[in-house]
């Protein structure tokens, strides 16, 4: 999600009236929720889409459009972040339910308060369930099978055993706005260690990291990129020792695999 020029500011502008439009962590969610199904209608009605963005038209009009459209539909508190959305400058016609689909993530997110840690570890547990499980996966991207039937499926995964804002996530990431579902999850899960002022690493170890290994590195990584560093480990016999960290598109590979490749690189040169 690429939101560029003016878009980018009013997703800023959009992004500080958060604080005052939510009253509680349970409202959050529900606004959250309302958020994503206004992009989703956004983008399935082109129309609405191009007269709703169209700054030509007076945002009073544009305003009063989605307030008819939505009113009685969506909560208040959704109902006017969707109407101050409208009433600003988009670069592109799709950016704004791009835009206000963020918003509902960053809504989400902010609904569990300082359990963003455990949001954040939830949303890599499940992608790391749906990776390791091609049937799932499969299942979860099939476009002949319903979304309604697919959000059963994660229900049945999830309930009773997540955040409500983990199911809220893995039920968006099926709506096919980024390329997989696991992509979903990972963006959610950067948005999740965002909130909270840090960055998200993965680390891949040939064994667990102890809980003084795992201290160790991550005031290591928070020193080096002067920020909370929230860790998320894989374990992964490929890597033979060491390990490999991905903070975004850093990587630090001290791995035993790597410096073999690198010796195999330099016989056969």
């Amino acid at each position: 999600m690429d939101l560029r020029g003016a878009s980018a500011d009013s997703l800023q502008e959009l992004t500080a009236e958060l604080d005052g439009a939510l009253r509680d962590g349970s409202h959050a969610e529900h606004v959250g929720r309302q958020l994503f199904d206004v992009a989703g209608l956004l983008r399935a009605e082109p129309a609405l889409r191009r007269v709703a963005s169209d700054a030509s038209t007076p945002a009073e009009g544009r305003q009063g459009l989605v307030r008819q459209v939505l009113g009685g539909k969506v909560d208040d508190a959704a109902l006017g972040l969707v109407a101050s959305a409208v009433s600003r400058r988009w670069t592109r016609s799709r950016d704004l339910p791009d835009a206000l689909e963020r918003l509902g993530e960053l809504t989400v997110v902010r609904s569990v308060g300082d359990q963003a840690g455990r949001l954040a570890d939830e949303l890599f547990g499940f992608s790391r369930t749906v990776q390791a499980h091609p049937e799932l996966r499969e299942a979860l991207s099939d476009p002949a099978r319903p979304r309604a039937d697919k959000a059963g499926l994660l229900q049945t995964l999830l309930d009773g055993r997540a955040l409500p804002a983990t199911v809220a996530l893995a039920e968006q990431a099926l709506a096919g706005t980024y390329r997989t579902v696991t992509g979903a999850l990972e963006n959610y899960r950067r948005v999740a260690a965002q909130a909270q002022g840090e960055y998200v690493a993965t680390v891949r170890v040939v064994a667990p990291l102890d809980g003084t290994e795992r201290d160790r590195l991550t005031r290591a990584l928070s020193r080096q990129y002067g920020r909370e560093i929230h860790l998320n480990e894989i374990v992964d016999p490929d890597v033979l020792g060491g390990l490999r960290v991905e903070i975004g598109d850093d990587v630090i590979d001290g791995t035993v695999s790597s410096r073999l490749d690198d010796a195999r690189r330099r016989l056969v040169g």
